[in-house]
């Protein structure tokens, strides 16, 4: 079975100090699919206008991204457009947002798709999150969400009845401790997981992310890219990378969970060397393997011995 999306297919206008872009393929459901489908195959379910191009609409086909569910409605495709600051890539500010024929999407999951096995929900309206989860027969064996500040903000309660919902939640350090009310990230996450999603995943940009799973904490590096692009898609890529290797997998353990980060962090990594998914597109099995392996080897420690404890305590 497949890996089943629904989110935003967008254009996007972008200023980052590296340059400018205009009317990029953009959208969460875009990017997360892009990724995931490395691991995965992905279908998408999202809203596009009339005036989408059918250029675009071969590259997903290009790719082996499954399209049944790109639903077209009369008006114009979802725009966004941003500016990142020059002195911190982790700040951005809206210039403007189009939601154009998002603001009347309203998805319906028919068969196949109504019984896929592992569903993102990626960034849009939990009223919508919920409505996808409840056409769902039966329910996936592994779901994932993803969330931002504005949801947090103004459908609180609706965000709490879907974390009860989940399996994979995956939200930055900021929307964590604002959900919760939390000081910090690891309080803030033991709060989300009595909420009831087994795996927290907490991003934190370039400095990784950490993964809560039952009692373990795993600390998830994030590959050094010397001169990134454009940041947009680097959160939903790394998603795609995670659940798209968990939804490979036979079993959801916490060896594998952890190698999920791992590749969730190279997919990221790969999204913010260009603008749209440029960069995506055109990677190959062995880039993806070699960013894993180095990442594995700069977080690899051998345990202390018996005679380096023996060394520290006396």
């Amino acid at each position: 079975m497949s890996l089943l999306v629904i989110g935003t297919v967008a254009y996007d206008s972008v200023k980052t100090p590296s340059g400018t872009v205009e009317e990029a393929l953009g959208g969460s459901a875009t990017y997360f699919s892009f990724s995931s489908n490395h691991f995965k195959k992905t279908e998408l379910i999202a809203a596009i206008g009339e005036d989408f191009k059918k250029t675009d609409i071969h590259l997903f086909e290009k790719y082996g991204i499954g399209i049944s569910g790109l639903q077209t409605y009369p008006g114009k495709t979802f725009r966004w457009s941003g500016l990142y600051h020059s002195d911190n890539l982790n700040k951005r500010d809206t210039i403007k947002t189009d939601l154009n024929v998002l603001a009347n999407f309203n998805p319906e999951i028919k068969s196949p798709n109504n019984s896929a096995e592992h569903l993102f929900l990626a960034n849009i309206d939990p009223e919508l999150q919920i409505n996808v989860l409840e056409q769902m027969k039966p329910r996936p064996k592994l779901i994932g969400i993803d969330s931002m500040d504005f949801w947090i903000k103004s459908k609180k309660i609706q965000l709490e009845k879907l974390f009860t919902m989940v399996d994979v939640l995956f939200l930055d350090e900021n929307e964590a401790k604002m959900v919760t009310g939390k000081p910090n990230l690891f309080t803030s996450a033991e709060s989300l997981s009595k909420k009831g999603a087994k795996i927290v995943i907490i991003k934190r940009g370039e400095f990784g992310s950490i993964v809560f799973y039952n009692d373990s904490i795993f600390y998830c590096p994030a590959y050094p890219i010397k001169t990134p692009i454009d940041p947009t898609g680097a959160g939903d890529s790394f998603a795609g990378g995670v659940m798209g290797y968990l939804a490979s997998c036979k079993n959801i353990n916490n060896e594998n969970i952890r190698k999920a980060s791992i590749f969730g962090s190279v997919m990221g990594s790969f999204a913010v060397e260009s603008f749209s998914i440029n960069q995506l597109e055109s990677i190959t099995k062995d880039e993806i393997i070699n960013r894993f392996e180095f990442l594995y080897k700069s977080a690899k420690f051998s345990k202390l011995n018996t005679k380096e404890i023996e060394k520290i305590l006396y």
